[in-house]
């Protein structure tokens, strides 16, 4: 599939047809969803055969965990299923990815969920809210050729939110752009009534047309930060497997629950989702494990493992969803979002 001058790959056309002809090394046999019995659990991860080399980052002893489906957190692994497609879309759930430490994979993240969710019938618009622009970049747009981006809805009346959307290469997502210009926003905004809320009210008219808006947060805990958790309906904490990163958790978990209480009643912590994880250090695993002590339930069993392919991506300007399709980092995009979708309908 071709849109405008970009190929599109979606997973469906990368899956291996039914013939007689051998099949490529990486398929498995098709899962049903009746062969698991009751207090079964799944490795969605055993669709592919992984990369040996990046297969090493997931577990120190990956047999074992096949064996007793214990995922990277040491809890046991459920079975995340396949979400059944929609009949008509909206009104949109706003998830906010949010850490004020940078480098932690917030923007990797929100490009890569994002086209996981569109891949399964959702309608997907990301929030470029980083005057760095690196949403943007991540998707192949120069943010410095832009002449309307997420700053001039913000503060120009009357500007309607279509004319600030670009279409991405990924069918079923689009993109709300941002460039430097935003960062003029945060001073500006000082002396609007109900600045906190700006972003909210830019957002609204676009609810209906969307299943998920994500926003990818600035590594601050500035007013632009404080407008994203203003305007969403759960949080979204990517944090790096490392000493540094876990620091900072409780500051924004603090953060998190001062906006509850003053600024929107409705915002949930939707789970910390562990990145750039490498089970082959000590100091990862450790990190992990404090985390789940900490947090538990609240910490996504899905794990980000360490691979070159996110920085490939990045200058391709594409998801690793098309990018590198059938890689397990795709596979754990995917995992991802039926995981998101999971607490999505348990809630």
């Amino acid at each position: 599939m071709t849109v405008g001058s970009v190929a599109v790959r979606t997973f469906e056309s990368r899956r291996p047809e039914t013939t007689t002809e051998t099949q490529p090394a990486y398929a498995m046999a098709p899962f049903n969803d009746n062969d698991l019995q009751d207090g079964q659990f799944y490795d969605p991860d055993a669709e592919y055969e992984p990369d040996p080399e990046y297969a090493a980052t997931l577990a120190p002893d990956a047999a074992r965990q096949r064996r007793e489906r214990v995922g990277p957190t040491g809890r046991p692994l459920p079975y995340f299923p396949i979400p059944n497609p929609l009949n008509n879309h909206g009104p949109a759930k706003i998830i906010a990815m949010c850490n004020q430490k940078g480098g932690v994979g917030k923007t990797t993240s929100t490009i890569n969920l994002g086209a996981a969710l569109a891949e399964y019938g959702r309608r997907v618009l990301l929030v470029d809210f980083d005057p760095q622009g690196a949403l943007s970049v991540g998707l192949g747009v120069n943010p410095m050729e832009l002449d309307i981006t997420v700053y001039n809805l913000l503060m120009e009346r009357g500007l309607a939110a279509d004319e600030c959307l670009l279409k991405t290469a990924v069918p079923g997502m689009d993109l709300l752009p941002s460039n430097i210009d935003l960062s003029a926003a945060e001073v500006q905004l000082v002396s609007e009534v109900a600045r906190e809320s700006s972003l909210q009210r830019a957002l609204k008219p676009l609810m209906a047309d969307y299943d998920y808006i994500v926003i990818d947060c600035q590594p601050s805990l500035g007013l632009l930060t404080v407008n994203a958790l203003t305007a969403a309906h759960s949080v979204i904490v990517p944090l790096e497997c490392e000493f540094f990163a876990l620091r900072g958790v409780a500051l924004l978990t603090e953060t998190i629950e001062k906006v509850r209480e003053r600024l929107n009643p409705e915002l949930e912590l939707d789970g910390i989702l562990a990145t750039m994880y490498d089970s082959r250090t000590v100091h990862s695993r450790e990190v992990l494990a404090r985390v789940v002590e900490a947090f538990d339930e609240h910490v996504f069993h899905t794990v980000i493992g360490r691979t070159v392919r996110f920085p490939e991506t990045t200058v391709a300007g594409e998801p690793i969803t098309t990018y590198a399709s059938n890689s397990v980092g795709a596979a754990a995009y995917r995992q991802l979002a039926r995981e998101v979708l999971a607490r999505c309908h348990a809630e």
